[in-house]
């Protein structure tokens, strides 16, 4: 266990929040952001984009995210109340270490300073974070507010049930606002959790800028990778689990390859609680993988080697059955990498038809085959090297950083009954523009 660490560093509040309180000094709003111990690239987005507006976070952490990128940001307290988060410890350690972490984290609660708790992950137990938390939280007078990345996981997951539907609606009930990113999402909680419409907000999901990205070129990535510089490499990126329709995509890839032998297809990322699905996909794939057809690396792919999928490849392919909105299609588009994708969700609402990608029909596998062959046909593929700098500009100005903060920062200020705050760009946003046209 790391010890905690304090990265103020004398800089808190240096720029953006003009709140000040009546004797006229600044006044500064103080959060714990409870991040579940995981999702880097969502905390460092979020994070980076308001601590330049004076905000001081209390970052609670494990393990994973415990990297110099947190713990040397000004302005952000790192406290490693979760520790090690990883799968292959014996069960009896996994539990003995969940509950030590319950206990620090109610600890730290009964003395935290800030007034306001985010919640952007759970944590092991879903049943006890949105009740017993929750309901700890409120007793200690905290303001809660949560995001919700998914409104219903487990309906997502083919895992629904009465006791988390009632649970979520506990949740959603006892936070002081709640934020999604899409309005089918306000939608949906509003009209089936029966959470008030002006506690629900929606804010875009922030653009992924925590993967670093190199001068590698996509000619380099793709011999990174044995691939050729010529072969039409469509990427799947992320965890595998039967929603997102791994099957499907292989079928499709098997319809294309049957007519140009130039297509390869790469599988990244690690099955997650899937072990007969995935089971039966490796095998039936074995034979296209041997002849380095398609391209297996089925772990945890690190920040440090994401770049080299995302610029070997000419397409991302989202063959999702249901989703609420994906990371997995922003961070394609931070590499300016056209997505194809299902249109479930609000995936259409990111895809511009022959600009940033295409929409499929879902579970559709002729479809999805038609469409791969439509994009390699585009001018769009056929321009792909000058078209990926459009794509990550749109993305880029949709998604900024900069727009999350500022709605964040209203939602906090008007909890704590602030004075709404006034801003100026944030300094290290991200997008220097917010009326991008779509890429021509």
């Amino acid at each position: 266990m790391h010890t905690d660490h304090d990265s103020d560093n004398g800089q808190r509040g240096r720029s953006g929040l003009t709140d000040r309180t009546p004797s006229g000094a600044p006044e500064q709003i103080a959060v714990a952001v409870l991040t579940g111990g995981g999702d880097r690239p969502y905390v460092f987005g979020l994070t980076k984009s308001l601590t330049p507006r004076g905000v001081t976070l209390d970052l609670i952490a494990s393990d994973e995210l415990d990297l110099p990128e947190f713990r040397g940001q000004p302005g952000v307290r790192f406290l490693n109340l979760r520790g090690s988060t990883r799968s292959d410890a014996p069960a009896s350690k996994k539990m003995l270490r969940i509950l030590k972490y319950y206990a620090r984290l109610m600890g730290y609660a009964a003395t935290a300073r800030p007034k306001i708790f985010h919640i952007l992950w759970n944590n092991k137990f879903e049943s006890f974070d949105r009740i017993v938390l929750m309901l700890y939280y409120k007793l200690l007078g905290k303001k809660i507010v949560f995001t919700a990345h998914n409104v219903n996981a487990g309906r997502r997951d083919s895992r629904d049930t009465l006791l988390n539907r009632l649970t979520l609606r506990a949740q959603y009930r006892l936070s002081d606002h709640i934020f999604v990113h899409t309005e089918s999402m306000k939608r949906e909680i509003v009209a089936e959790f029966g959470v008030r419409e002006d506690r629900v907000g929606v804010i875009p999901f922030g653009i992924n800028n925590s993967v670093p990205s190199t001068s590698l070129t996509a000619d380099d990535a793709k011999r990174k990778l044995g691939l050729r510089s010529g072969d039409k490499a469509i990427l799947f990126f992320g965890r595998i689990t039967p929603y997102k329709g791994l099957e499907q995509l292989i079928t499709s890839f098997r319809q294309v390859a049957t007519r140009s032998s130039d297509y390869r297809l790469i599988i990244a990322g690690r099955p997650d609680r899937c072990e007969q699905y995935w089971n039966a996909i490796r095998e039936e794939i074995s034979g296209e993988v041997q002849r380095g057809e398609i391209i297996l690396h089925a772990s945890f792919i690190p920040d440090s080697e994401t770049e080299v999928y995302f610029k070997a490849a000419d397409a991302l392919i989202l063959p999702y059955r249901h989703i609420y909105q994906s990371g997995v299609l922003f961070l394609g588009h931070s590499f300016g990498l056209p997505v194809l994708a299902a249109d479930v969700g609000s995936l259409k609402d990111d895809i511009v038809d022959g600009r940033t990608g295409y929409l499929f029909r879902p579970d559709d596998p002729d479809d999805l085959a038609k469409t791969i062959e439509r994009y390699f046909a585009s001018d769009l593929y056929a321009n792909l090297s000058r078209r990926r700098q459009d794509i990550h500009d749109y993305s880029a100005a949709r998604h900024s950083w900069d727009v999350v903060s500022q709605t964040t920062m209203k939602v906090y200020a008007r909890l704590l009954r602030m004075p709404s705050p006034e801003y100026s760009r944030s300094p290290d946003a991200s997008s220097t523009s917010l009326d991008v046209k779509a890429p021509s």
